[in-house]
């Protein structure tokens, strides 16, 4: 017997939108998705959970636990909702940032496109810190790429139906290796080390996502992570963005969001980054959001 959990939804979702941003790769490795339907497993305890998310009734998301395990306790059923939210990240009031953008040069061109997407999260430290080396100077296609071997030689899976699930390999797993076994993935020796040395401060307790967290400043958290090996401010706030969900994180430097004002207000030439920081001036706590409207926009 399945368990559905029904979690309500803000007005500014738009399930479709959000669902195109996560089928955007066929090498998604974390997730499956299949006639409109989410399904992974959940890191929570309980054994990873395999769940599907969907959209069954108008207002709601629906989470199916599939795996016919014993009933969850109370608290594992509000891990299961925490989760999801915060993977959509449901509890962000998106109006005030649809209110700047209407009178916005740059943006009110880009959200009346993606109303309702939400900046869909990455809720592992680890998992959110790996992405953002592998995919440092090459195309997102390869990324996606490395990220499946990586994904695949190292972590845990499951298999539902024919499909296979997999968790995020684990700092501790990861800590353990020599470049040796990255390199054999394709991935270069500079991120093999990097991806190594950032497993064993996770492991070791140096870095964890609370203590990024409790520094409660944005700025502050950035340069705890760039003081680490292999994490430059492209990285760090990639990571404040899609996990730490600082709303003030702003990849100023990144080239996908040059590319993606250039392409909105028709410049011949990439903005530089003195005429980004004029541009978004006024879009203070909504860097964030302003940079992962701009990225979709432009993919």
């Amino acid at each position: 017997m399945y368990v559905d959990i029904k979690i309500p939804l803000p007005l500014e979702f738009d399930y479709a939108i959000n669902m195109g941003y996560l089928s955007r790769s066929p090498n998604e490795v974390m997730f499956h998705i299949d006639d409109g339907k989410i399904f992974r497993r959940i890191p929570i305890g309980h054994g990873n959970p395999l769940v599907e998310v969907s959209r069954d009734n108008p207002g709601f998301l629906n989470v199916r636990l599939l795996e016919n395990a014993e009933p969850l306790l109370k608290e594992e059923r509000e891990a299961v909702i925490r989760y999801v939210r915060e993977w959509f990240d449901l509890d962000t009031d998106l109006t005030p940032f649809y209110e700047l953008a209407g009178s916005d040069p740059v943006l009110q061109k880009v959200v009346p496109a993606l109303y309702g997407l939400r900046n869909i999260g990455i809720d592992d430290l680890f998992e959110a810190v790996c992405w953002g080396i592998l995919g440092q100077q090459i195309n997102l296609a390869f990324a996606y790429t490395l990220k499946r071997r990586f994904v695949e030689s190292f972590g845990h899976s499951m298999d539902h139906n024919g499909v296979r699930y997999w968790t995020f390999p684990s700092p501790d797993v990861i800590a353990s290796l020599s470049t040796a076994d990255l390199t054999a993935l394709q991935i270069t020796g500079k991120k093999s080390e990097y991806l190594i040395g950032v497993a064993g401060l996770i492991s070791e307790g140096k870095l964890s996502k609370r203590s990024l967290l409790d520094t409660a400043d944005c700025k502050e958290a950035e340069k705890q992570l760039v003081s680490i090996r292999g994490i430059g401010p492209w990285t760090a706030n990639y990571v404040l963005m899609r996990c730490l969900r600082f709303p003030s994180a702003f990849p100023i430097d990144d080239v996908g969001l040059h590319n993606a004002i250039k392409a909105v207000l028709g410049l011949e030439q990439k903005p530089s980054v003195q005429l980004i920081r004029q541009l978004s001036a006024s879009w203070t706590n909504w860097e964030a959001y302003a940079t992962f409207y701009l990225w979709r926009y432009l993919y």
